[in-house]
């Protein structure tokens, strides 16, 4: 194993689960009988949109800013964000009375920025990316002693979102196959672990939108790479991995099987999917797991597979739109 993989253990993800235990309840795991119907295997969804900021990234988010020292709090804390680990942030903050500052691009949906001014933290606007987003952060940082809570390239974030991969296992102990979007890598790389510590033949599948995506250029690169970001429906999956990447790369080339690229097309087709057949919104970085099986890209493998519904925050403009234009996704398999 690779010494930097290494950093983060199974102990970390238990470890994780009990100290956000006051703030993140469990999410539920349903079956989907139509993707079961389509797959031929039992097919789960884990439904990660039940959080009160609609997405995942409230578990690392938690478990970083519990982590950190009682003076750390006072000071306060600052993160770079497409939008969910800002909200994040913002909600795990508001919870604890700690001061919390946000930097995100301009390209970060009405829908969100509205969520995170909800949630009443500090907004910097800077710059085209999340990486633009990131070098405001790491000057708040100098200039008033924030610390930064990293969206994915973390340990305590990283052992955050693994939280999923056990509760995951507790119902599907005989889990053969999961798929998870896939960005920064954080999700990825803690759930991986998770399910892998349990049994290393679960295949583990990672999911990305076909342009801008960086994870993605990256292992092909062998190293971390820079991408100019491109609008997409998947949003939340925009984003560099940091060309000095400590952990979710090499997590990344260690716990993930495959990666599948996904289409602007089959997202929308399977966000309308599940709003059609599910009566479930859900967003594009979301729905391109569902796309994964919807469109036959998963092949082989027999007995239960997951896939992490990773959030739910698209606006409700953009889900319109995708309803009136693929309306009955079915009729297009």
């Amino acid at each position: 194993m690779n010494k930097k993989a290494a950093d983060v253990t199974i102990r970390h993800i238990w470890e994780a689960r009990k100290r956000i235990a006051g703030i993140i309840n469990k999410t539920p795991l349903i079956k989907s009988s139509i993707l079961s119907e389509r797959l031929g295997r039992p097919v789960y969804l884990k439904l990660e949109t039940v959080h009160e900021i609609g997405a995942f990234k409230v578990r690392g988010a938690a478990n970083k800013i519990l982590s950190l020292t009682q003076e750390e709090q006072r000071r306060g804390v600052t993160t770079f964000s497409t939008g969910n680990h800002g909200m994040a942030v913002a909600y795990v903050a508001k919870q604890l009375g700690i001061d919390a500052v946000i930097c995100i691009s301009n390209r970060v949906p009405k829908v969100k920025v509205d969520s995170l001014k909800r949630l009443g933290a500090q907004i910097e606007i800077y710059g085209d990316s999340q990486d633009d987003a990131g070098e405001r952060c790491l000057q708040l940082e100098k200039e008033k002693g924030l610390t930064v809570i990293p969206p994915f390239d973390d340990p305590f974030v990283i052992a955050g979102q693994g939280t999923i991969g056990l509760e995951i296992l507790e119902e599907l102990p005989n889990i053969q196959d999961i798929i998870i979007p896939l960005s920064g890598g954080g999700l990825l790389s803690g759930v991986g672990l998770a399910l892998k510590s349990n049994d290393q033949n679960i295949r583990v599948t990672g999911v990305s939108m076909n342009h801008s995506a960086v994870m993605y250029e990256s292992l092909k690169a062998g190293k971390p790479v820079k991408l100019d970001e491109k609008n997409t429906l998947a949003d939340s999956l925009l984003g560099g991995i940091g060309l000095n990447n400590q952990y979710t790369f090499k997590m990344v080339q260690e716990y993930m099987d495959e990666i599948l690229l996904i289409s602007e097309e089959e997202i929308a087709y399977s966000m309308a999917f599940m709003l059609e057949q599910h009566r479930m919104v859900i967003e594009g970085a979301a729905a391109a797991g569902v796309a994964a099986v919807l469109e036959g890209k998963i092949t082989g493998g027999d007995g239960d597979l997951a896939i992490v519904i990773s959030g739910n925050n698209v606006s409700l403009s953009t889900l319109i739109e995708i309803a009136k234009n693929y309306s009955h996704p079915l009729k297009h398999l």
